[in-house]
């Protein structure tokens, strides 16, 4: 059989995405990958480093079928005449980001890859380039079929010492914070309770998954919103019925300390700020994303396009590192 390959879209080629493949691959690595966006962006990176270069150039991913282990780039032809400056916010750099990552799931579904590690885009950017989605993760669950209910975003850090460290799923992703409350359902939090026990099992861990309350105080008993009594700690109930450990809702305030001490192994959060602050304060730039609910491994750093940062030599490739490791294991 035919070595599993790992693709890797560059995101928007005006951010870090090229300069952290190249960093990541100036040292040899195991494995096939297929990097897809525009030549010139990183050529542009290897120049700046004086690295050699480290990929070969295929015109057709259909190529890759019997190509040995190593590291090749495609580029969308509707890229090849763009320029992409760097740490520049461009109209261009949205359209690479959401050519790549049409490519990528057409190479997904029909299996001449097997799991993607995306780089960062700008949101704003891939919008005014006509791809509607808030981001990453609902742009591949639409586009692989699972719809944007079906999925769950996961991030996990890391710590240095190797002892506990977050992993935080979120019920709810990119909506605006007033639409948080509607969106969060029984059927909601049951579901992402479910992928985020089944991705502790894929990973080796056991524990409970804390659930944090949608209101302060977790609503204390209904005199700060019903939010908590009627809809999340139902759902908790019943996820313990079948058998998933988990226990809430929790306010988050609480849970958070007590998680970063190891008393839970996972957090489920009801929006986007309520646990990726917390997450980030102790593990930003280590920590990685990954899309719960797909067919396929989809990993990613957990920062943004850095465009501040471009030439600087100062970015971290630390996150982008483990993003690639654990898709890479994901896959196997």
């Amino acid at each position: 059989m035919d070595e599993k390959t790992l693709c890797i879209t560059l995101g928007d080629p005006c951010g870090l995405g090229p300069e952290l493949v190249v960093r990541y691959f100036a040292d040899p690595r195991e494995g096939k990958y297929l990097l897809i966006g525009p030549v010139a962006a990183l050529e542009r990176e290897l120049e700046r480093a004086g690295s050699p270069s480290f990929f070969t150039k295929i015109n057709d991913p259909d190529e890759l079928d019997g190509l040995p282990g190593g590291v090749y780039i495609f580029e969308p032809p509707e890229l090849s005449r763009l320029g992409f400056p760097a740490g520049c916010q461009t109209v261009e750099g949205g359209l690479a980001a959401g050519v790549s990552l049409e490519k990528a799931v057409e190479l997904l579904r029909n299996g001449t890859v097997h799991g993607l590690t995306t780089c960062p885009l700008n949101k704003a950017m891939l919008q005014q380039a006509g791809f509607e989605f808030p981001g990453h993760t609902e742009f591949l669950a639409e586009r692989l079929g699972v719809g944007r209910e079906g999925v769950c975003m996961h991030l996990c850090g890391e710590n240095e010492d190797g002892s506990n460290a977050l992993r935080v799923s979120l019920v709810t992703t990119h909506p605006p914070l007033s639409e948080v409350p509607r969106l969060v359902t029984r059927e909601r939090i049951r579901h992402c309770l479910n992928l985020t026990a089944d991705f502790l099992k894929r990973l080796g861990k056991s524990g409970t998954i804390g659930v944090c309350g949608l209101n302060p105080h977790a609503g204390e008993s209904g005199r700060i919103g019903h939010e908590d009594q009627d809809t999340v700690e139902p759902a908790v109930v019943e996820a313990r019925r079948a058998g998933i450990d988990c226990e809430g809702p929790i306010p988050a305030d609480t849970l958070f300390h007590f998680a970063a001490a190891g008393r839970h192994h996972a957090v489920l959060a009801m929006y986007h700020d309520q646990g990726l602050a917390p997450l980030k304060l102790l593990h930003f730039g280590k920590a990685v994303n990954v899309t719960l609910g797909l067919p396929y491994p989809r990993t990613s750093p957990d920062h943004g396009t850095g465009y501040d940062l471009c030439g600087t030599g100062t970015a971290c490739v630390h996150s982008f590192a483990k993003a690639v490791e654990l898709a890479r294991k994901m896959m196997a």
